[in-house]
């Protein structure tokens, strides 16, 4: 008898995810079994070769993460699982506002793509650049070498969006963010940016406003071991390991009917 673990989908978040890839071919393990590994993954932060028996092979399980991951079909589920999450929230589908901001990780002794020194955190890694919706959740996300500084690959994170959120007016940021990308992101993409800055006058903390929500967000990711540290070789992945991440908190607060 198979195992259940809590990271296992219900029937109900498996049939959304179907209607979404819309894939029923019969096969020898169904695509379910193959979503519940990938997640079991990203939770426990094992190696592929260590997923336990009662799931798939590890060689068929990330043979469809990375065909998946290549073909953009986490986007589109984050996408589509996005706009419920909204929809039941009374909100529009597609978000006005967006939050910016990014986070230098460690990666790991083997290394892999794109690598760097960040001189502020001090950190020999990775930057996860991510902008995210007023409720937090995931609107675009770029991983890059640590060392690039925010203000020249904040406009790259922007621009991967532009065609996904027609309603898109306005960016909120932090100081790092100033300079000629706030011209460039309105003249080529048309969004506001706003740039929120910390007063050093007062003693006491308070949150900046909209600024917590990222903030939240990427504390969302101590939940998944995987993201404690940049565990994988190519960016794609860590890029589609952070994706997964919000598709996994989206299926948890979505009421399926």
């Amino acid at each position: 008898m198979r195992k259940i673990y809590s990271t296992n989908l219900t029937e109900s978040q498996y049939e959304a995810i179907l209607a979404i890839i819309g894939d029923k071919r019969k096969r020898n393990h169904t695509l379910k079994e193959i979503f519940d590994a990938i997640l079991y993954l990203l939770k426990t932060g094992c190696q592929w070769r260590m997923l336990p028996s009662e799931f798939p092979d590890w060689r068929l399980v990330y043979y469809y993460f990375s065909k998946w991951r290549d073909e953009g079909v986490f986007d589109q589920i984050n996408r589509e699982l996005h706009g419920k999450i909204r929809k039941q929230r009374g909100r529009a589908p597609s978000p006005s506002v967006g939050i910016i901001d990014s986070q230098s990780v460690k990666t790991t002794r083997v290394g892999g793509q794109e690598r760097g020194w960040d001189g502020g955190k001090k950190i020999k890694g990775r930057k996860r650049h991510i902008v995210v919706d007023t409720q937090g959740y995931l609107l675009s996300v770029k991983v890059h070498t640590a060392n690039r500084h925010d203000s020249k690959m904040g406009f790259e994170v922007l621009e991967a969006m532009k065609y996904d959120f027609s309603r898109m007016k306005k960016i909120y940021a932090d100081g790092g963010y100033r300079g000629e990308l706030i011209e460039n992101v309105n003249d080529k993409l048309g969004y506001e940016m706003e740039i929120t800055l910390r007063s050093d006058k007062g003693t006491e903390f308070k949150p900046l406003p909209k600024r917590w929500i990222v903030e939240r967000t990427f504390s969302w990711f101590e939940n998944f071991r995987r993201l404690a540290k940049d565990y994988e070789y190519c960016i794609k992945s860590s890029e589609a390991m952070i994706t997964l991440a919000f598709i996994a908190i989206m299926l948890n607060n979505i009421i399926f009917k």
